[in-house]
């Protein structure tokens, strides 16, 4: 099946690691230009030489540019930047940004905040200037990677759960407005992820459970109906399809990623 991806310029924040740098890498293996963005320089520039495997002009397709979305003048500056030395962007993978997973007893109001600047606000800082700028040309694609806390509620992810929330409506709001503009936006939520992010949660959950950060791990495996957790680049797959013209009447979808641990029609 061809994507019809190849040459399509593809932003990914959150590229340098986890489900992000898994996009990159099968963006890359579809033909795309793609401009990874994340905090740590040092970390993007070792995400660049991991991914010149992928093939064989892939140092040619790629381009690195270190930003903190929670600031919004200067994610602003940086869709200039990327649009100016790259093109227009015809892809957003958001995939940055993830709130760090607290017990309910430690929660306060500054750590509601920090979830909602840490997930929230850096994906709709760089959506919205996008959006925009996509409708204008009237194309365009974006894909949030949320999570599943934003539909079912976890003791430990309350903060992070909310932003995910808000971010699923905001997603599918803007799917709705921009949709005659050519513009298409869709939410793809990941239940458990083999990432770093894996390792925390397990032991935020060690610690509310009182039991070992391996035996965490072995638990969200086993609470799996699949047996496991999902691979990175089986979360990639389904964000490339989204990308595709092969998705080209699919927008405003959430689509869950969970392994059918929660089955609901909702």
């Amino acid at each position: 099946m061809d994507l019809e991806l190849a040459g399509k310029h593809v932003l990914i924040t959150g590229g340098s690691k986890g489900i992000g740098l898994a996009c990159a890498r099968a963006f890359l293996q579809e033909g795309a230009r793609v401009s990874l963005v994340a905090r740590n320089a040092d970390t993007l520039a070792q995400a660049a030489l991991g991914l010149a495997d992928a093939r064989a002009d892939a140092d040619s397709l790629i381009a690195t540019f270190p930003a903190d979305l929670a600031d919004a003048q200067a994610t602003l500056a940086l869709v200039e930047r990327i649009e100016q030395a790259h093109g227009p962007v015809d892809v957003l993978v958001n995939s940055a940004g993830a709130a760090r997973r607290t017990p309910p007893d430690e929660l306060d109001a500054a750590k509601w905040h920090a979830a909602m600047e840490a997930k929230y606000f850096t994906y709709v800082h760089i959506m919205d200037p996008l959006v925009k700028r996509m409708a204008a040309r009237g194309t365009g694609a974006i894909v949030n990677v949320v999570g599943a806390g934003g539909k079912v509620a976890s003791p430990t992810h309350l903060a992070g759960g909310a932003a995910n929330a808000a971010l699923m409506l905001a997603s599918s709001g803007l799917a709705n407005a921009y949709a005659a503009r050519g513009v298409r936006v869709n939410v793809v939520n990941p239940g458990p992820v083999a990432t770093e992010r894996l390792h925390e949660g397990a032991r935020a959950e060690a610690q509310l459970l009182g039991i070992s950060a391996d035996e965490a791990l072995a638990r969200a495996n086993r609470q799996q109906p699949l047996g496991r957790v999902a691979e990175p680049r089986e979360i990639a797959d389904a964000v490339l399809f989204l990308a595709s013209a092969r998705a080209s009447y699919i927008t405003g979808a959430v689509i869950a990623m969970d392994g059918a641990k929660v089955p609901t029609v909702v």
